[in-house]
């Protein structure tokens, strides 16, 4: 049978009562853009992250364009970023009018490398955002320190680590706001589009719940230029009956990750695995080896019917949309190296672990087949 990277399906046959009773309460109640499910769960979810508040959103890039809009960042600003993640981290960025500033990755973590982060710092940097990479929290100590030095504000990208603590402390309490995405796939995930940004600072709580509503404080009165970025009634329905299931998602995911190193273990000593430092707590939104085959593996995987993915093949640097800003190839060399060897493996909650055994031979069955092939 075919192994999927995530199964949204085999998550919903587990919480199906609760999810179905909750869209159906929120049905009933016609409460389609924000409402009261969408209330509580922000009110869940600050509580989750121990902050403040939560503002609910309909997507994690929203919640990255809104907490810069709330610094006021626009052209002639920069922003630092890491070479390593998702467009949507730095998308908000470019739209707004500033720069992206891309700063290299630490190869054992895929995160921004701190050490690099204050030469790329000028007297136009308006915002530093660490991204969070896989549910691996990024060094957030070392980066506040450099962003303290210097004044300037941190944002959290933590779209893919949702529960993630670094050195006993939530993901989502050490910047000034945090950004999370509830894309279908993430750890908590709705059933369409939905974000948040938390933060524990009340003024920017209050400008960024008018920036997602047409920068209105009452129906009919608009105090500032906004956007319609709420999140819809049933996705916060949705959420709020998973998010009471995360800690358990998040826990079975940290086993799954252990398991699989455990069973690459004694594969093949050219393949890396995941690196978790000690005063971390990973989630493992993707569990992501390193291997210089990787393009042959994947395709000898998809080819048995399983699904691996890369996350992801083309460094921001790199990426046609930002031509303008000058990059050459080998800027951020240990983005591009990432960029060539990384590959994700299937992992979420309900994967078994026969399943998991399947991935694994299947991988030792590809090295053996290559081992032979150099001899002959």
């Amino acid at each position: 049978m075919k192994i999927p990277l995530v199964d949204l399906h085999a998550q919903y046959e587990t919480i199906k009562p609760e999810i179905d009773a909750a869209i159906q309460r929120t049905i009933d109640r016609t409460a389609f853009i924000l409402g009261p499910e969408a209330k509580q769960f922000e009110e869940n979810f600050a509580r989750f992250c121990n902050v403040k508040h939560a503002i609910g959103l309909d997507s994690g890039t929203a919640a990255l364009h809104l907490a810069m809009m709330a610094l006021n960042i626009g052209a002639g600003d920069e922003v630092i970023t890491s070479a390593h993640t998702f467009i949507a981290t730095s998308e908000p960025i470019a739209l707004l009018g500033a720069r992206p500033v891309f700063v290299d990755i630490d190869p054992r973590t895929y995160n921004l490398d701190p050490n690099k982060l204050e030469s790329a710092i000028t007297p136009r940097t308006k915002a530093i955002i660490p991204v969070h990479l896989y549910g691996q929290p990024a060094e957030m100590d070392a980066i506040m320190e450099i962003a303290r030095k210097h004044n300037i504000p941190v944002i959290e990208d933590a779209a893919q680590a949702h529960g993630a603590t670094y050195r006993g402390r939530s993901v989502g309490t050490m910047g000034l706001m945090t950004c999370f995405s509830f894309y279908p796939g993430k750890n908590l995930g709705a059933y369409g589009d939905a974000g948040a940004l938390v933060t524990n600072d009340d003024e920017l709580n209050h400008k960024i719940r008018m920036l997602r509503d047409h920068g209105r404080t009452s129906k009919y009165e608009h105090e500032i230029s906004g956007y319609g970025f709420r999140l819809d009634g049933i996705q916060g329905a949705i959420l709020d009956v998973k998010l009471k299931h995360l800690p358990e998602w998040n826990a079975a995911r940290r086993a799954h990750a252990d398991y699989y190193t455990e069973l690459l273990s004694n594969v093949d000593a050219s393949i890396v695995t995941p690196y978790e430092p000690a005063y971390v707590k990973a989630v493992y939104h993707l569990y992501v080896i390193r291997t210089r085959q990787r393009d042959e593996l994947l395709e000898y995987l998809k080819a048995r019917d399983i699904e691996a993915g890369i996350h992801y093949p083309v460094p921001l640097h790199m990426q046609p949309v930002y031509k303008n800003l000058g990059h050459q190839r080998g800027e951020f060399p240990e983005t591009e190296r990432a960029a060539q060897e990384i590959l994700s493996l299937p992992i979420y909650p309900e994967l078994a672990h026969a399943q998991m055994e399947r991935v694994v031979e299947t991988m030792r069955e590809f090295y053996q087949k290559n081992k032979f092939k150099a001899k002959s």
